[in-house]
């Protein structure tokens, strides 16, 4: 089985001001049950309360971070396009742009690499492959989500 082609790294370095990951009208993003621990803590919020403010429940019940109802884009990037919980920012954010489908076609990756000037910036970095597998299957895992509070506990599939 051949390795995948990122495996070998990829520069990449997040550009200061860009904010073209998370200003998408319509972007959603879903939330692990520690992403909205993390954050309910970072707001000093119960979960619960945290849930009712900031997050709502996709037609299948997952829990996404709320969008503002102006312009549908995240209600954690302020005017200067910083992300105003980037320290505690939920995982799928932190994944970007190693999402599964960004990666699984070199005609995907040109269409992310063509909007995310952090790609083979001048500043990148090499992300090694070890690195965005991570990424990807926490991006997977968050994706998942959860539809309860407290969430239920997964049962293995033996």
């Amino acid at each position: 089985m051949r390795a995948p082609w990122w495996m070998k790294g990829v520069h990449f370095s997040c550009q200061s001001g860009c904010g073209r990951c998370c200003d998408q009208p319509g972007g959603i993003v879903y939330l692990s049950s520690d992403d909205a621990k993390r954050l309910a803590e970072h707001a000093q919020l119960s979960v619960i309360d945290w849930l009712e403010r900031d997050a709502r429940q996709t037609h299948d019940g997952r829990y996404v971070l709320k969008s503002r109802e102006e312009d549908g884009i995240c209600i954690h990037l302020n005017e200067q396009k910083q992300c105003g919980v980037y320290q505690v920012r939920p995982q799928q954010c932190r994944a970007f742009p190693w999402w599964g489908e960004n990666l699984a076609s070199d005609r995907a990756w040109k269409k992310v690499k063509e909007n995310c000037p952090g790609i083979d910036a001048e500043d990148a970095i090499i992300v090694d492959g070890h690195t965005i597998r991570l990424h990807v299957f926490a991006d997977r895992e968050s994706s998942k989500g959860f539809r309860t509070w407290p969430p239920e506990p997964r049962r293995r599939k033996w």
